[in-house]
């Protein structure tokens, strides 16, 4: 969790970057997300990179359907939900934990320090035996999702 942050930006920068490179590289002249079918023949794409960029992708997307599953389906989803969002996935960090104790105020929840780094362990726990729990039921399916088809 604590990298959620920095892969989310780095994934999103990465992309651009490389739908920039392919339209200049093979003159693409469209503002649709690139696509294989819109490579013209006669060159080579990165395609060790668009491989890690596509996984890498495919990752996060478990990621956030493992996070979206406990926020609607655990009895205390809402309330762990927006512990892991202020301290991992808000786009911007906060300082430390009084800050995240302060963001969680405005969502009506006032909890101690103490208590926030315990209900954050839990909700790190919860979070892993889903996507744990996710990969030993599906695994085939889910090796499948991480490559590209």
């Amino acid at each position: 969790m604590n990298k959620y942050r920095d892969i989310s930006w780095i994934l999103e920068v990465s992309d651009l970057n490389l739908q920039k490179e392919f339209k200049t590289t093979y003159e693409l002249f469209t503002d649709s997300p690139l696509v294989a079918s819109e490579v013209k023949d006669g060159g080579n794409p990165p395609e060790n990179y668009t491989y890690a960029l596509v996984r890498s992708k495919k990752m996060m997307q478990l990621t956030d359907t493992a996070i979206d599953l406990m926020r609607r389906k655990h009895k205390k989803g809402e309330f762990y939900y927006w512990i892991l969002y202020y301290a991992y996935l808000s786009p911007q960090q906060c300082e430390n934990a009084g800050a995240i104790l302060h963001s969680l105020e405005t969502k009506g929840i006032s909890i101690s320090l103490r208590t926030y780094y315990v209900h954050r362990d839990e909700a790190i726990e919860i979070l892993s035996s889903i996507l744990w729990g996710y990969t030993s039921q599906d695994c085939e399916k889910i090796t499948k999702l991480l490559t590209l088809d």
